[in-house]
């Protein structure tokens, strides 16, 4: 039987570009920087997706350290990305999203370094978020919902 959970959250468009998003009991605002046409009082949405790529892959460090025998003393990843706003803009025909993502992880430990190495390969493997990221998803708008 397959274990498939459906997760949700929704965004709701708040003044400007300020959008207030929620996820069971939870709200995050996300906003622009000013130089892109917001007020600065949140990451903006691609930040976010950085930010959640990071959060995902330190959750998994902390579930899988164990299960490897990897004391995890401090862990902490820096994530960056490129993007050609040209895309965003419409000012030309390059993707509008990320074309390149880098991070990095520090990991305090007194464990073997072939140890953290192997521990890092198989946490790259059962991050969702990173694995959203690579590969292709099924990406669909469900309905259109007019309201009078």
């Amino acid at each position: 039987m397959a274990a498939v959970q459906t997760f949700k959250a929704t965004a709701h468009l708040q003044n400007g570009v300020q959008v207030k998003t929620a996820s069971r009991q939870f709200e995050l605002i996300i906003d622009e920087p000013k130089s892109l046409g917001g007020t600065d009082t949140g990451m903006n949405p691609v930040e976010a997706l950085l930010a959640s790529l990071g959060a995902c892959q330190a959750i998994v460090a902390r579930v899988y350290a164990p299960k490897f025998n990897v004391e995890l003393e401090d862990f902490r990843v820096e994530v960056e990305g490129d993007i050609d706003l040209d895309g965003f803009f419409n000012r030309s025909d390059v993707r509008p999203g990320y074309s390149d993502i880098r991070y990095t992880f520090y990991v305090k430990t007194s464990s073997p370094r072939e140890k953290v190495e192997e521990f890092v390969h198989f946490l790259e493997s059962k991050c969702p978020v990173g694995d959203t990221i690579a590969n292709p998803v099924n990406l669909k708008l469900d309905r259109i919902v007019i309201e009078n």
